[in-house]
């Protein structure tokens, strides 16, 4: 069975070279420093984009391509709709097939219980004029082809969109790459140059770029590259496997998600499927952060298992070296790409809960199965914020599996953020502060 497509011996597409100096470096080629930089890029900003392996070789490629309003915290949501409108520009400003669709999202619900539950958010998709709506079981039924599961009803979404990742976050890189921004891959950044405070450069393994102005955009490295300058979050990485289907006969056109599985047409005519639980390994970090994580254990306890030890190399391993120096090798050379093994349990779990679901399918054929390291936070939402210990230095990260979405909206905003305008969103819920100020953590949707 082939391997997940992206890995550190694909063709560097974006080789530079390394400006000397440049108005704001992004270091991380995922969904958000790329969506940031090509707004900057259309305020005739100079940017450099440093990523360590391959342009969306991570999570931004791993995700199961939803781009969804339905089900987002309260305080996401407006990001999400402009990232929603966002996501139909670029597509058009690209001029590539992304795989983009507006074929809905719905979630399913097991219980009574559960339908209350969806009642919560339908208060706040009328408040946004949203186009979401409960189904009964007989309307849950009628929206899928041959499913064998009588379900309490559903929520969905139909103006909810999908696209395919690994097409999605390159066109917009090489759209930004158009607009003048300049993207080096294969290029790890390795510390801050810092002067009486403030940013003054950044140091990468092929050298120095000067500059006033950094965004950290490395989702699950994020937290390791800030704690070497002494910038703590609580930030981990959990592991979630996916599969890939061949092409198969529609039985629904968008996307939906139950307690066991998870699934989504895609532009080949195959399901991306995946499991309803996630895994956490253990390091140092886990640890250190364990008690701001409590809320979100209690809130959703069924949702993540647990390995005592991370791989060697990866974000949070024991072995993992928590500080360096400019000129030595840093951990994210020695990992370009983190690409997890999909967890074996998980696979058979997806292929025997789906056709459980539609038994009409005797077999279901995988023709890719991978795993992504999500960048998860307490609260189960981001920081987007500058960090006032070091001026100039910008932090966009923690997107908690729900980046791909989001992306271009978080994007804008961090633009205008680092350009000192006006965001047009209420950033207070996702500010630094709030896990050292006393506030109280509140965990959002996980799904």
């Amino acid at each position: 069975m082939p391997a997940f497509p992206f890995s550190p011996n694909d063709p560097i597409q974006h080789h530079g070279p390394l400006p000397k100096t440049t108005d704001v470096v992004i270091i991380g080629g995922g969904v958000i420093g790329v969506s940031a930089a090509l707004f900057l890029a259309k305020r005739k900003i100079s940017v450099t984009l440093i990523e360590k392996g391959r342009i969306a070789a991570e999570q931004s490629s791993r995700n199961w391509g939803w781009i969804r309003k339905q089900g987002r915290d309260a305080d996401e949501l407006p990001i999400v709709i402009e990232a929603s409108r966002l996501w139909q520009e670029l597509a058009t400003e690209c001029g590539e097939d992304i795989g983009l669709n507006r074929t809905g999202v719905t979630y399913l619900a097991n219980s009574d219980k559960q339908m209350a539950g969806f009642e919560s958010f339908m208060k706040l998709a009328s408040a946004y004029h949203l186009d979401t709506r409960l189904l009964d079981s007989a309307q849950t039924a009628a929206l899928f082809k041959g499913m064998s599961r009588k379900f309490a009803g559903s929520m969905t979404t139909p103006s909810d969109m999908r696209a395919e990742p690994w097409l999605a976050v390159p066109a917009l890189a090489r759209l930004a790459a158009r607009l003048g921004v300049t993207i080096i891959e294969n290029c790890a950044a390795r510390t801050l140059d810092l002067a009486s405070g403030k940013v003054s450069g950044v140091w990468t393994e092929a050298g120095r770029i000067e500059t006033s102005t950094v965004l950290v955009a490395g989702g699950a490295w994020s937290s390791l590259f800030l704690r070497n300058h002494g910038v703590s979050i609580p930030q981990l990485a959990v592991r979630a496997t996916v599969a890939a289907t061949e092409p198969m006969a529609e039985i629904h056109a968008g996307a939906a998600a139950g307690a066991d599985v998870a699934f989504r047409r895609r532009q080949d005519g195959g399901y991306t499927l995946a499991p309803g639980s996630h895994r956490l390994y253990l390091g140092p970090d886990a640890f250190r952060h364990a008690t701001k994580y409590l809320p979100a254990l209690v809130a959703h306890p069924f949702g993540t298992r647990y390995s005592l030890a991370a791989p060697e190399f990866y974000p949070d391993s024991w072995s993992t070296p928590r500080s360096w120096t400019a000129d030595a090798e840093s951990p994210f050379e020695r990992m370009r790409v983190l690409n997890p093994a999909p967890e074996q349990s998980s696979l058979d779990a997806i292929s025997r809960n789906f056709k459980r679901l539609f038994p009409q399918f005797q077999t279901v054929r995988l023709k890719a199965t991978w795993a992504g390291m999500i960048d998860a936070m307490p609260d189960i939402v981001p920081i987007v914020d500058r960090v006032e210990t070091i001026t100039g230095l910008f932090v966009a990260t923690g997107m908690s599996g729900h980046g791909f979405g989001i992306g271009p909206g978080i994007g804008r905003v961090v633009s205008d953020l680092i350009q000192g305008n006006a965001t047009g969103h209420n950033l207070n819920r996702f500010r630094f502060s709030r896990f050292g100020d006393g506030s109280r953590i509140r965990p959002g949707p996980a799904i």
